[in-house]
């Protein structure tokens, strides 16, 4: 089974045939793409932000390291400083990031680098729209889990093996731009319960394209920090944990960890911030 096997769902209809089809996508995989006319974004808007993605990423490194990120979780982190499976990999990741908090009245609430003065408003409309976006997603996952509704990337697959994810999956290479691929994380399969997969992916330089430069804009959607990770009461959830012997993410027992909380030991552990402070003691 090839990451090309990773499921395109067109959510332009916001219908519980739409939910169910992504659910069973991020069930199996972890991933999905996703397009369709309400996806929000536009062919030019893209091309937009990725340019000013790359004209920072190529900027001098001491311009970078001013905006060097911190405990807050905002700024540049360098190449391998990010480990995101600590527990597996002895070296940090192969990418550098830049993060970007809260916007108010479309300024950063933090240091921007030169490279990126006077885009405040055009990056804050592009995360404004990824929300939007976000929105929309959660009510699918609401109606495909059957609850209630309320007021050079690989990744390892169902069966084990590292598979590559491509930019255009088979079917998409004539739309205006690649489908947005949805991934859904640790919160928010630590709050189904482990029913909606985290998948474990990383990004490689094959040998032949070691040069070449990769880019990718990441939209991290976060409930407020003071949210309880209590399991999504749905009976899909319930019937499927109850059905299997291996409970997986079953979290019975367990304290209910707050977003901020969850978000606290992802970041020590990404980081590597624990063991910082060891050192320092």
């Amino acid at each position: 089974m090839a990451a090309n096997d990773i499921p395109v769902i067109d959510i332009s209809s916001l219908s519980v045939d739409t939910g169910e089809r992504l659910v069973n996508a991020v069930h199996e995989w972890g991933f999905a793409f996703i397009k369709g006319d309400n996806t929000g974004f536009a062919a030019e808007a893209i091309d937009h932000i990725f340019e000013l993605s790359k004209i920072f990423f190529q900027s001098p490194v001491k311009e970078k390291e001013r905006c060097a990120i911190t405990a807050n979780n905002r700024g540049w982190s360098s190449m391998q400083v990010e480990t995101l499976d600590p527990t597996t990999q002895k070296k940090g990741d192969l990418k550098e990031a830049f993060n970007f908090g809260e916007f108010v009245n479309g300024k950063a609430q933090q240091p921007m680098p030169q490279a990126l003065v006077g885009y405040d408003k055009d990056i804050d409309g592009f995360a404004a729209q990824c929300r939007n976006l976000c929105m929309q997603l959660l009510r699918l996952f609401a109606l495909g889990l059957k609850r209630p509704s309320q007021p050079g990337l690989e990744i390892l697959g169902p069966n084990l093996e590292w598979t590559s994810v491509p930019v255009w999956p088979r079917g998409t290479e004539h739309e205006p731009f690649p489908p947005i691929l949805v991934n859904v994380g640790d919160l928010l399969s630590y709050w189904t319960n482990g029913f909606l997969k985290s998948t474990i992916h990383r990004v490689v330089f094959p040998p032949d394209i070691e040069k070449a430069d990769r880019q990718s804009i990441a939209y991290f959607c976060h409930p407020a920090n003071d949210t309880r990770l209590t399991a999504v009461p749905s009976d899909l959830i319930a019937q499927t944990n109850a059905s299997s012997d291996r409970k997986q993410g079953d979290m019975t027992g367990l304290k209910v960890l707050t977003a901020e909380e969850h978000l606290r030991r992802r970041l020590a552990a990404t980081y590597g911030w624990d063991r910082r402070l060891e050192a320092v003691d």
